[in-house]
């Protein structure tokens, strides 16, 4: 059996298929991708993916595409420990529906922030705008502290963790290159918390973006 991971260093997306393929212990190949030189729009790429975006899986000439499709296909096809979900049917329909709310919501709110402050040169940015998005991540970030109820997002650690954990981590990114956003204050006490104890695991430290290093 071969598994190859086609990644891109930085992609939330990826990152939480990276996540998995090391919390579960899979055995991979990985594929490093440069948005820069275009490796996306390669032929060879594009018969994997013709929507030219990482991250996919190829098992053993299996080719998968679309992140969320990917941690289900992972959870089934190895379903040793340490699992990507739940047991029950109804804990994991909570897991899936926090995955959906972590990239229909947060993820649209972040591009929204992404689009008004490190895709503007500094001179043309509209400070109305960046603050309306800004308060648009910091509405999204108080719906999940009011959520959070243990150590991890869903109870154990999980595929929610690992889909919504790439986001934040990127926020927090563009607040290391826009430190005026003071992205930290968005964090209550609870999601603080949860950052830092994700941050800390060895599967977080393993599979940091490499250039953000």
């Amino acid at each position: 059996m071969a598994v190859t991971f086609y990644y891109g260093s930085g992609s939330p997306y990826a990152w939480r298929v990276w996540l998995a393929l090391e919390h579960k212990g899979i055995a991979y190949e990985l594929k490093t991708l440069s948005f820069d030189a275009g490796d996306l729009e390669r032929p060879e790429f594009q018969a994997l993916n013709p929507r030219g975006k990482v991250p996919i899986l190829v098992d053993d000439g299996f080719a998968l595409y679309e992140s969320v499709a990917i941690l289900e296909y992972v959870a089934e096809r190895w379903p040793a420990a340490p699992s990507l979900f739940a047991d029950t049917a109804r804990e994991r329909a909570l897991q899936r529906r926090m995955i959906q709310e972590s990239d229909h919501y947060v993820a649209t709110a972040l591009r929204q922030l992404i689009d008004v402050t490190i895709r503007v040169p500094v001179e043309q940015r509209v400070e109305t705008a960046i603050t309306a998005a800004r308060e648009a991540v910091g509405a999204e970030l108080r719906r999940w502290e009011s959520t959070i109820a243990g150590d991890y997002l869903s109870g154990t650690l999980s595929a929610t963790d690992f889909t919504l954990y790439p986001h934040l981590a990127l926020l927090m990114r563009i607040d290391q290159r826009n430190p005026e956003l003071d992205a930290a204050a968005l964090f209550g006490t609870k999601l603080s918390a949860w950052m830092a104890r994700m941050a800390a695991l060895p599967v977080i430290q393993r599979t940091w973006p490499p250039h953000w290093t």
